[in-house]
């Protein structure tokens, strides 16, 4: 007797659909690994393990969940930087190096540790300390009203940059290419962090202003130019700041130097403010 035709066709549908379900079929209803849906598969695995492993809270929802679970930002690798990115880490990588290889006078035992104590005074030639004291003492003995106007804004020149230089660095808080703690001067100064150097922006903003404003030979001004290039590579050498700590300082000090020359001081009030330091105010014309 023929069998009836749906019959038969359901038969091989159901028939076919047990084999796939014997064990050495079972490999043909998985997915490629490679393919969109086994990663699906392999994302809902996880979540469900993530899940039965760590029970969510009573009143937590689905979004902070996600959140708790989500990687920190410094846990992740960045896979496709930037041309800029690998350009400025690059650059920061040279400049860290350099700036080791150059740290020679760091302690007494390293390569140039015999003229330590040399450079270090070298370094203290351009400290804040040493010339906003100076400039007070040379203006106590100032007689003439030229002299008195270009000290005071000298003065005024020094403790911008020292504040200004002071701001940047706690900013920006970098730490210099060797782990040494600032000295009690440095402190004082508020010369505790490398970027920008401190010692490089008052030597070039000290130079250059008194280039401007005395008469000099021109061996003196050729001096006071490689005294400024000196005082900040010594803080190189001595492992204090990066190259390019010096470099920034450097520019800073002549911009310095440019918004005092266009807020300078006249000598009528330059004398204010002498008749108020020193509290002789019947002098005051």
């Amino acid at each position: 007797m023929p069998l009836n035709p749906s019959r038969s066709r359901a038969k091989d549908r159901s028939g076919s659909s047990s084999v796939l379900g014997w064990p050495e079929f079972l490999s043909l209803n998985v997915p490629p690994r490679n393919s969109r849906a086994w990663r699906r598969s392999g994302q809902s695995r996880s979540q469900q393990n993530q899940q039965s492993e760590n029970p969510p809270e009573p009143g937590e929802s689905v979004k902070e969940r996600r959140e708790a679970t989500r990687l920190p930002d410094e846990d992740c690798m960045l896979l496709n930087p930037s041309f800029r990115g690998i350009a400025i880490n690059s650059l920061l990588a040279i400049d860290i190096c350099l700036s080791k290889r150059l740290g020679v006078c760091v302690h007494t035992t390293s390569s140039w540790g015999s003229i330590r104590s040399a450079v270090t005074l070298l370094a203290l030639t351009g400290h804040g300390i040493t010339w906003i004291c100076g400039t007070l003492v040379c203006l106590t003995q100032s007689n003439t009203l030229a002299g008195q106007e270009v000290l005071i804004n000298l003065l005024i020149a020094l403790i911008l940059d020292v504040l200004t230089v002071a701001g940047v660095q706690k900013l920006v808080r970098r730490k210099g290419p060797w782990d040494i703690s600032p000295g009690f001067l440095d402190c004082v100064a508020l010369d505790t962090y490398s970027f920008p150097a401190a010692h490089a922006s008052r030597a070039a903003m000290v130079s250059k202003f008194l280039l401007s404003h005395l008469v000099l030979a021109v061996p003196l001004r050729v001096l006071l130019v490689l005294w400024a290039v000196l005082v900040g590579l010594s803080r190189v050498l001595l492992g204090q700041h990066h190259l390019t700590d010096m470099a920034c300082g450097f520019a800073l000090g002549f911009l310095h130097f440019s918004l005092m020359e266009t807020v300078w001081l006249s000598s009528g009030a330059c004398q204010t403010l002498i008749s108020i330091g020193t509290f002789s105010w019947g002098s005051v014309r």
